[in-house]
């Protein structure tokens, strides 16, 4: 027993997807593992395409692909981790905690494993924007009644959580970035990149960086194309459910020559923001915005909304410029402003690299997150 017991004590993830599929959650979880020598990271997972491998050791994480590889594995996910745990408990290293990532269909299993294990710890991350907690109260409600402590990327997912009616131990730990990565991009990648888009070194560039869904409002960008005073093109980074959508729009406002709309992987992200004059994205609901914070460290300035966690980091006038919600008007004027006022553009990137080394480095935040381990052990 002693022998177990000096083992690295055993971190088991309930995650509602991970690599290759990557946002804000994912990005988060891989920055923290990759910091965290001292645990043994277990993830219970869906599989969602059928080619990914049920098995497989991704940096410092033993991550369990549950389902048959389609989209309704999500829904199967409470009952599959549910028994993946009981499988495996036997093999994992003591001591244990479980850790949910958002309220999602995997921490459900979690909540479930709490009424067999009652003394295991049970963490939860919460990284939703407003949309999801108005349309998940249920859930947010039933899971917290298990759960043992609370993280929160932003204040305002911490004041949820309390609304909700959890009222334990909790704190707000954001999400990070990658500051060496983002501030120090592979030039030779950015070049392959602007030739391949045909972005010339000369053109002001307008970047975003987004899943092109319904919250984070990439066709109010779209319609500020054609209000914009200034020369500049549009570079749409991601894909989405609205892809088309949004294609169909750039060519009802006669703005479709304006804009490139670009898929790449996370890897290729701080090259395609060296390509960027100012970061965009008026998001209509937002849990942080990790995105905003890579640009920042990558040396853009932002534009965004005051909505959800972005109030946390965002300043109008100091580290950002806010932009009002639905207004495409109103964010072609501050396009506008950024790129005739120098002085104001090289304000907002010093402050906003500032903020980003001083507050939101991923070995910051690991070491919150290891003390958080160490207390609940």
């Amino acid at each position: 027993m002693k022998q177990v017991m000096d083992q690295k004590p055993t971190i088991v993830i309930f995650s509602h997807a991970y690599l290759p599929f990557l946002g804000g959650a994912e990005t988060a979880v891989k920055g923290i593992a990759d910091e965290l020598g001292g645990f043994n990271f277990v993830m219970l997972t869906g599989k969602y395409k059928f080619s990914l491998p049920r098995k497989e050791k991704l940096g410092n994480i033993m991550v369990y692909r549950l389902g048959f590889g389609f989209s309704v594995d999500k829904f199967l996910l409470p009952i599959l981790v549910f028994l993946k745990f009981i499988f495996l408990k036997r093999k994992l290293l003591k001591p244990l905690s479980f850790w949910g990532i958002m309220i999602s269909y995997s921490s459900i299993g979690a909540y479930f494993l709490k009424f067999l294990y009652p003394k295991v710890p049970f963490l939860l991350t919460i990284q939703e924007g407003n949309r999801e907690w108005e349309r998940n109260r249920f859930w947010w409600r039933l899971l917290l009644k298990k759960v043992d402590y609370v993280t929160a990327i932003s204040s305002f997912l911490l004041e949820r959580a309390g609304e909700a009616g959890y009222h334990r131990k909790a704190e707000v730990v954001p999400n990070g970035v990658d500051l060496e990565k983002f501030s120090n991009p592979d030039v030779q990648k950015t070049l392959i990149l602007s030739q391949k888009l045909g972005i010339k070194p000369d053109e002001k560039i307008i970047i975003t960086v987004s899943r092109l869904t319904h919250k984070n409002a990439v066709d109010i960008i779209v319609r500020a194309m054609s209000f914009i005073k200034t020369e500049a093109r549009l570079l749409i980074v991601g894909g989405g459910e609205e892809e088309k959508k949004l294609k169909k729009l750039a060519r009802e406002f006669k703005v479709e020559n304006k804009i490139v709309f670009a898929a790449g992987s996370h890897d290729e992200i701080p090259a395609y923001l060296k390509l960027g004059h100012v970061f965009v994205r008026p998001s209509r609901s937002e849990g942080l915005g990790t995105a905003f914070l890579e640009a920042m460290a990558a040396g853009l300035p932002i534009i965004a909304t005051s909505v959800g966690g972005i109030k946390d980091f965002l300043k109008d006038g100091e580290t950002g410029l806010e932009v009002k919600v639905d207004d495409p008007e109103d964010l072609a004027r501050k396009l506008d402003l950024l790129f005739s006022d120098e002085a104001l553009r090289q304000k907002l990137i010093q402050n906003g690299q500032r903020l980003v080394e001083e507050k939101y480095q991923w070995s910051q935040i690991a070491a919150k997150m290891r003390d958080i381990f160490n207390s609940l052990l």
